[in-house]
């Protein structure tokens, strides 16, 4: 019975406490939200997302006029 009392132990003496206080520590700054930075990223992403939906329809309209059968292959 030792043998599993002393690894439960050293566990819940080292182990468990360090767990959750990395648990919790990680559940408030994720409850923060996104940095200035991140902001300042993702907005980036979208324009550039945007940016390419207009170049990827421009191109599509281009195709469908010069060759309109583009699309079957």
């Amino acid at each position: 019975m030792n043998y599993i009392a002393t690894p439960l132990s050293i566990f819940f003496i080292f182990v468990a406490p360090l767990w959750l206080f990395l648990y919790y520590r990680s559940k408030k700054e994720t409850g923060k939200g996104l940095s200035a930075v991140d902001q300042e990223n993702l907005q980036s992403l979208v324009n550039r997302t945007e940016e390419m939906q207009q170049r990827i329809a421009s191109l599509e309209e281009i195709l469908d006029k010069e060759a309109p059968q583009w699309r079957n292959k």
